[in-house]
């Protein structure tokens, strides 16, 4: 991942703001309710891990019966919050859209919930014992941190909330390079809900905080691609890019993320929503082909939506069967179980009526044909013939030995009873869907989904009707199973994070090469140099911050306790971490005859790591390029005290730097400029 970064200007705080966490929209009130459930299930567990330490500790046989009694009391309130949890989080219909149109409902799923953090005194320390500044001067930037963790939050259902999420993903990039040291513990405890059963997980690591948010980019936009009205192509549209999206921040968490405390981000789990979000783009594309198909009174149009809609069924397959898996069966919701079970046996139905009409309709327009007796138009309608039976060979996924497909489709009487076949098959597979859906409390309450099956249904056992026909005495034989095939496999989009814009919020610190945690340097040294005939004797050589990289001596630096390696923070008093060679350079020659104090720090050098970057970065030419450069392995670097979670490492292509005693080679094209001598 490589972040877009701002330029070395002042820093702006967010314009990125959060939803009015008391404003009383319908989802508002949802997530009011998750917090509140997911509080009191928090309360409930810790009176439980109370009662069960007094159960195994107490040897009085009075005081285990009254504890045991209270943990029964206690497991059955949790179960009961866990059920008015879940329901919460089966309101689909909280995210679905205005619009009008008949449409089944996607499965969203809601934001994770966080408890507030307060940063000011950890960082402060930090700043005081790690950077030797004094704390009071970044209380700006530490509010500015807060504002933007509570504003994140609470993000709106469009770009903007993606947005702000995705601020303060890249923001914890900086925040972990600057105060989260392999060497000591930040201190702060992030405490996050899981999004599915409420229940609280809590770890001082950063990669927890990140894996969080990550997580809500991903349900996030779940929530945008099912508010959209999928009535028309670009609704359509919109849902499927959401939906790809959502599949791929989850994904992304899956493959950089390990060990998860909580069960909703966990390997299982993500696995499980990738492919549900992968079901769900493949049903948007289903009704993209129905809403963009000109004619579908054409043979050849129903019978590839008969293979669009076997396909969607087949995916919705794929993800029952994660969701019955030992880990996920009870952790899944009951209703989403059930909603996936409803599209998949739906989805086939579909397909089974579509074929058959197909079928019917083909044997009702070459009637026609017969009986206008029209001369004209002979080789079109031979192609057209050929067309269809190429389509038709290609439908099943095996050929039916006898009679052979070329033979039904010639024969008005065998795809007649073909269709019926297909028709019985359509009307049997709806009243499959029609039954799951009963059994579920949450999906009967869904007055849309239970419009699109019961009208479906009607529709396939009409078409079977007309075709029933008393002195029809043959069985209907089963029909063949359909070939699933599509025109838009879905894709997996991951994450964009480098679209956002962001600025180090504490970079006041100076330049992350070497300002960071990861840093090791002694106490900042003040030098009084005084300027004689052969000048300062030393040679500087970068910017930002410049460092010395030669002293002469016997010379005014050498004497005044200049050392090589020393890196130059202030000139008489005046902050230069960020300045550049040229502005470090005037200031030392306006000092003139009374000379100049000069602040100055050493990286230790048994941080070689953090060192020779530091040094390589000084002679980059460009700013930004050279602040991209040390942020190109954001992708793969996080704190490296992660405890029981942490993210999975990619090793970084190593430097070009080579430490030869006291100096370092390096590779021509780093070098900005001959260093100079003053």
């Amino acid at each position: 991942m490589s972040l877009t970064l701002p330029m070395e200007g002042g820093h702006g705080g967010s314009i990125r703001k959060g939803c009015d966490p008391l404003a009383q929209t319908q989802r508002s009130k949802l997530q009011h309710r998750r917090a509140r459930i997911n509080q009191q299930i928090n309360k409930e567990m810790r009176m439980r891990a109370g009662a069960e330490n007094l159960f195994r500790a107490t040897t009085n046989n009075k005081v285990k019966e009254t504890v045991a009694l209270e943990l029964s009391f206690v497991n059955s309130n949790l179960q009961l919050l866990k059920e008015e949890l879940e329901e919460l989080n089966s309101n689909m219909e909280a995210y679905q859209t205005d619009s009008e149109a008949v449409n089944v409902p996607m499965i969203p799923l809601g934001l994770k919930e966080t408890k507030d953090v307060d940063f000011t005194l950890s960082v402060q320390d930090f700043i005081c014992e790690h950077y030797g500044e004094d704390s009071s001067l970044y209380d700006k930037e530490i509010k500015e941190l807060m504002e933007l963790r509570q504003a994140m939050r609470t993000p709106s259902r469009n770009q903007a909330g993606l947005e702000l999420l995705m601020e303060y993903y890249n923001q914890l990039y900086y925040l972990d390079q600057r105060f989260f040291s392999p060497h000591k513990n930040l201190g702060v405890q992030f405490h996050w809900y899981d999004s599915l059963t409420g229940v609280p997980s809590s770890q001082r690591a950063l990669a927890f905080e990140k894996g969080s948010v990550l997580f809500n980019i991903g349900a996030l936009y779940t929530q945008i691609g099912a508010r959209q009205d999928r009535s028309e192509a670009a609704g359509v549209d919109r849902a499927i890019d959401a939906f790809q999206r959502a599949a791929g921040a989850f994904n992304y968490l899956k493959e950089n993320f390990s060990n998860a405390p909580s069960l909703d981000m966990s390997s299982p789990s993500l696995c499980m929503l990738v492919r549900l979000m992968i079901a769900q783009v493949q049903e948007c594309v289903f009704e993209r082909v129905t809403l963009t198909t000109q004619d579908t009174t054409n043979f050849t149009s129903q019978l590839h939506l008969a293979q669009e809609a076997a396909r969607v069924s087949d995916v919705y397959l794929l993800v029952q069967q994660t969701m019955t898996q030992p880990l996920m069966k009870d952790y899944v919701p009951f209703s989403w179980a059930s909603m996936v079970q409803v599209k998949s046996e739906h989805f086939r139905a579909l397909s089974h009526y579509y074929t058959a009409v197909a079928l019917c309709d083909y044997m009702t327009s070459a009637e026609e044909e017969e009986e206008e007796e029209e001369q004209e138009g002979d080789e079109h309608q031979q192609q057209h013939e050929e067309e269809a039976e190429k389509a038709f060979l290609q439908l099943y996924v095996s050929t039916p030995a006898a009679p052979s497909l070329s033979q039904v489709l010639q024969d008005p009487e065998k795809r007649q009873k073909l269709g019926k076949a297909h028709l019985r098959r359509a009307v049997i597979t709806h009243e499959e869907a029609m039954r799951v859906h009963s059994l579920c409390k949450i999906l009967r309450k869904m007055d849309i989904l239970q419009d699109v099956l019961s009208l479906t249904h009607k529709r396939s056992l009409d078409k079977y009707s007309e075709l029933d026909r008393e002195d029809d005495f043959d069985e209907t034989a089963e029909p063949p199973e359909i070939q699933s095939q599509t025109d838009q496999k879905p894709d997996i989009t991951p994450p964009d994070f480098s679209k956002i814009q962001v600025s180090d919020i504490f970079q006041r610190l100076g330049p992350l090469s070497v300002f960071c945690a990861r840093a090791r340097w002694g106490p900042e040294r003040v030098i009084c140099l005084q300027r004689r005939e052969g000048g300062l004797g030393l040679t500087l050589r970068g910017d930002s911050p410049v460092l010395v990289a030669g002293v002469v001596p016997g010379g005014c630096a050498a004497e005044a306790g200049l050392r090589e390696g020393d890196y130059i923070v202030a000139v008489d008093a005046q902050d230069c971490k960020w300045a550049k060679h040229s502005e470090v350079v005037h200031m030392l020659k306006s000092c003139g005859d009374r000379g100049a104090e000069l602040s100055v720090v050493t990286l230790h050098s048994h941080d070689t790591q953090v060192e020779r970057r530091a040094i390589m970065l000084s002679h980059c030419s460009d700013k930004e390029n050279s602040r991209q450069h040390l942020l190109g392995g954001a992708k793969g670097q996080s704190s490296a005290s992660l405890l029981n979670w942490h993210r999975k490492k990619k090793r970084e292509g190593s430097a070009v730097t080579k430490r030869l005693g006291s100096t370092f080679s390096l590779s021509f094209g780093s070098i900005r400029d001959a260093e100079a001598m003053y």
